[in-house]
């Protein structure tokens, strides 16, 4: 007796899967590909390093309740404290509201770009930055703002070197030394042994200077119609960069690298996205 056929139903909803996915990997094999024109692709110095760089590519985060809509949110640019001059030089505050942007679309909230808002969105920013909640709040009843339930910020607090180290070999002092018993032992072929093998030693050196810094950001949660402050929070990361180097007879090999200023105000943006989804969607 031939087994009952599933229901249509079933059917259609297995069907539609396997279409889903034939078309997904199908978008990723169509997905355009580029190739370095470094002259050095592909050997063993773009190897190393580019194994150094893909620990700093971007990695989107499966925030907890990304299936769950969030409320309508408008990201103004936050205040940078340090006065870190790299920092400063590198970072505008702009720079940090647009990885908000990103960020809170990324974990389902529905972000209102200001480059969409035009000169509203200025008005309030001026207007709450001077604290005159009154000017703000008429700001806000304006237009696409109307709907508007949070305003979010991301303020720098802190960027600071908190420790560095580093450590290295020269091999100088012993090739001297061992050019010294060499002469010392009496025979022209041990004077000779001595002073290639001084030489030698004389030729290696290595180093290694590692600098650790500390990067604070505090995110900021605004009532967008009371503009009173419902929340905030505050998270740091490590700022890890490195270099060494070594040599012998003539050889020399160096690397170096680390997360840069993006990579790490990207992953604090991460992390403040992340607590905003869990606790105040």
């Amino acid at each position: 007796m031939p087994a009952p056929k599933p229901p249509f139903a079933r059917r259609f909803a297995v069907a539609a899967l396997a279409v889903a996915l034939a078309a997904s990997a199908s978008l990723a094999l169509a997905q355009p590909k580029f190739q370095s024109a470094s002259p050095t692709a592909g050997g063993t110095t773009s190897q190393q390093a580019n194994q150094n760089a893909d620990k700093t590519l971007y990695q989107s985060v499966d925030y907890t309740n990304k299936n769950k809509p969030g409320p309508q949110v408008i990201v103004i640019p936050g205040e940078i404290k340090s006065s870190n001059a790299t920092f400063l030089q590198k970072f505008t505050a702009n720079n940090i509201a647009d990885f908000g942007e990103l960020e809170l679309s990324n974990a389902n909230f529905k972000v209102l770009e200001r480059s969409n808002l035009g000169p509203v969105m200025r008005e309030f920013e001026l207007a709450y930055n001077l604290g005159d909640p009154q000017a703000a709040r008429k700001y806000l009843g304006m237009g696409k703002v109307k709907t508007t339930k949070y305003i979010v910020k991301f303020d720098i607090l802190k960027t600071e070197q908190v420790a560095s180290a580093q450590k290295s070999f020269d091999g100088g002092t012993l090739g001297q030394m061992a050019g010294l018993l060499g002469a010392f032992s009496g025979s022209r072929g041990g004077a000779a042994a001595g002073a290639v093998g001084g030489t030698a030693i004389g030729s290696v050196h290595s180093g290694e200077a590692t600098s650790v810094w500390v990067i604070g950001m505090r995110y900021k949660i605004i009532d967008a119609e009371t503009t009173e402050q419902l929340a905030q929070g505050y998270t740091e990361e490590k700022m890890e960069v490195g270099a060494t180097s070594s040599g012998a007879l003539g050889a020399r090999e160096s690397q170096q690298g680390g997360a840069g200023l993006d990579t790490m105000v990207q992953r604090l943006v991460q992390k403040s996205v992340w607590e905003i989804d869990n606790k105040y969607k």
